[in-house]
């Protein structure tokens, strides 16, 4: 597609990226299966590590190149390197960047791959130093600083507490500071955040949750500036064998397609769950950046213009059976992990989390995570309804 930051997001989600076969004629993009590509007439001078050009699938795949022109485009970056996870794209992240005696600020609450990558493993293994930081308060993360510090990683909003980091003023005190900024915006989506337009030198998604949107293929990806990229590709890609299949970037490529019209429903769903839930008598508290006494609304507002997302989260004044017995009651609504799907998920989180001693004081009792589904919102609520008055709540 020419010249495609001309035209908005929704246009773009339907067209970077594809265009018509020129050999069948078809108007999608096929799914190109082969692990090998055609040799020329003398390879023998060839780099057999490069990741441009076609040559092997776990160097990069022509699926993949696809599927990341579109979410450089919906990201407003550069450049983009799409991985087999949400995972491979943080490690691969992580592993091409950081070296022995480097310093990495990172978010107290995001998920957990992050914590054990640069809390234990990172730091064990290879010697990187690593600060835990409450982001939320950029006074904080300026604190925080060393002269060895490389990177800082934010969770915007933070899994599972819903916290709020200001984009903007952390990329201004990493910039000042000749420290780069890496955001994971999975909670957000492209659509309500980005973080690159906001000032962050990555942008790092699981193509997993929203931007596929189905629960049906796995995928990260990493946004940046080319030469950041490049440099991932060659040492991340290549040398770890994070690649993505190809089947699996075919799906995650239909399924954006719809992630403008999703978004605007889990987005709507959301808040309308989140104010019901707020007025029940039973529920303990409510974590959603879209309430306005959400300690990081006024940020939230700022950088997530469209809307706050499809995630929140929730406790029940009851005890941990009671909260087990309240979930095996729902009908619309499924017990499983992951997020962004198209049905409503929801998990209880119990009270022995090991990082619970960094969640605020309100989630120790254990809590809810729930990822509010593109069903109809009053089936949600229903379905909410019936479970507390099946447990005695309501």
């Amino acid at each position: 597609m020419q010249e495609s930051s001309n035209y908005g997001f929704a246009t773009r989600a339907v067209h970077v990226g594809n265009e018509v076969g020129k050999d069948s004629g078809a108007i999608k993009r096929p799914i190109t299966m082969g692990n090998s590509y055609a040799l020329p007439y003398d390879p023998t001078d060839m780099n057999w590590s490069s990741a441009s050009g076609n040559l092997y699938t776990r160097n990069g795949g022509t699926n993949q190149k696809y599927l990341q022109e579109r979410v450089a485009s919906l990201e407003g970056g550069e450049d983009c390197v799409v991985l087999a996870s949400g995972v491979a794209a943080l490690s691969g992240l992580f592993f091409a960047l950081l070296k022995q005696g480097d310093h990495v600020i990172f978010s107290s609450v995001t998920y957990i791959a992050v914590y054990r990558l640069l809390h234990e493993l990172f730091n064990n293994k290879f010697g990187v130093e690593t600060t835990l930081v409450d982001t939320s308060d950029p006074a904080n993360v300026e604190a925080a600083i060393r002269p060895n510090t490389k990177l800082i990683h934010i969770e915007t909003p933070g899994n599972p507490t819903l916290t709020i980091s200001d984009i903007a003023a952390i990329a201004d005190i990493a910039h000042r500071h000749g420290a780069l900024l890496s955001v994971d915006n999975t909670f957000a989506s492209p659509y309500n955040q980005r973080p690159i337009e906001l000032g962050a030198d990555f942008a790092v998604e699981s193509l997993t949750k929203y931007v596929n949107g189905h629960g049906d293929a796995m995928g990260g990806a990493i946004v940046g500036k080319k030469e950041y990229l490049d440099q991932i590709r060659a040492v991340s890609q290549v040398n770890l064998g994070g690649a993505i299949s190809p089947f699996n970037a075919w799906l995650i490529m239909r399924g954006s397609v719809t992630l403008p019209l999703r978004m605007r429903q889990h987005n709507e769903n959301a808040m309308q769950v989140a104010r019901w839930l707020e007025a029940q008598p039973c529920v303990s508290f409510v974590a959603y950046p879209g309430l306005e006494r959400h300690k990081g609304h006024a940020v939230a507002k700022k950088q997530m213009a469209p809307g706050f997302g499809g995630v929140l989260s929730f406790g029940l004044k009851a005890d941990h059976d009671t909260h087990n017995r309240f979930v095996s009651h729902l009908k619309v609504i499924t017990s499983a992990v992951s997020l962004g799907h198209d049905e409503s998920l929801i998990v209880f989180l119990g009270e022995n989390d090991e990082r619970q001693y960094l969640y605020p004081p309100e989630f120790h009792n254990g809590f809810f995570r729930f990822s509010v589904g593109i069903e109809d919102a009053a089936d949600i609520i229903a379905d909410l309804k019936q479970a507390l008055e099946q447990v005695g709540l309501l």
